[in-house]
């Protein structure tokens, strides 16, 4: 794992953790609610990047119909919001763990930041995402390429959104992606006209917007 550079504002500073391989996603669930539990007022905020093993993860409100066929992939039950979803290499997972108080930040404004951190990385590789309403994430061409799920716990949130960059997306297929059935999703290397960039590109890319929109 490299050293967690600081980057934002000198008021609010940013340390951005890049894990390195594959993680396993209990493992860093359980880091983010200890994050929490024992995060101080003056405990600087974190992005983490990485990459999951494959793992299917159920939200609070997860209902078990959503998981049609998981077969040999683990199912684990996890405190974010939202239904079920897919987890593996090739997608980039960004956690956000950022004192909402301190930033005067509320939950909806932070689920729009996430998304529009996106739409802009997008746009900057010229594929224009979409938002839809009721159903957060972004979209291209009604596929679904990026998901979002949330917690705040004293006023602080942990975990935050996955981007799929260059993935076997047939584990989406043993479920209904996020509650919906027959939900199409795509994935950066099917839609661009040119080579992939790295799940490290990717991932500086989306700092960047997203410590550009949380400085504001």
């Amino acid at each position: 794992m490299a050293p967690p550079p600081e980057i934002g504002t000198e008021r609010q500073p940013l340390q951005v953790q890049r894990f390195d391989g594959l993680q396993d996603y209990t493992t860093i669930h359980q880091r983010m609610q200890q994050f929490v539990a024992q995060r101080t007022a003056d405990a600087r905020d974190e992005i983490w990047l990485l990459q999951h093993h494959p793992v299917f993860t159920q939200g609070i409100n997860g209902q078990p119909q959503h998981l049609l066929n998981p077969g040999d992939i683990a199912v684990v039950q996890s405190d974010r919001g939202g239904q079920v979803t897919y987890h593996g290499p090739g997608q980039l997972v960004c956690y956000l763990l950022l004192d909402l108080r301190r930033r005067q930040l509320g939950v909806k404004h932070l689920v729009h930041t996430l998304e529009q951190a996106v739409i802009n990385l997008l746009l900057e590789m010229g594929l224009d995402g979409q938002r839809r309403a009721g159903a957060p994430g972004i979209y291209l061409h009604h596929a679904k390429i990026a998901a979002l799920g949330l917690r705040v716990r004293r006023g602080c949130s942990y975990h935050g959104l996955s981007l799929n960059v260059n993935m076997d997306l047939e584990p989406f297929g043993r479920i209904n992606p996020c509650g919906y059935e027959s939900l199409a999703v795509t994935q950066l290397a099917d839609e661009l006209t040119t080579p992939t960039p790295t799940i490290q590109q990717v991932g500086e890319h989306l700092v960047e917007q997203l410590t550009g929109l949380l400085a504001r």
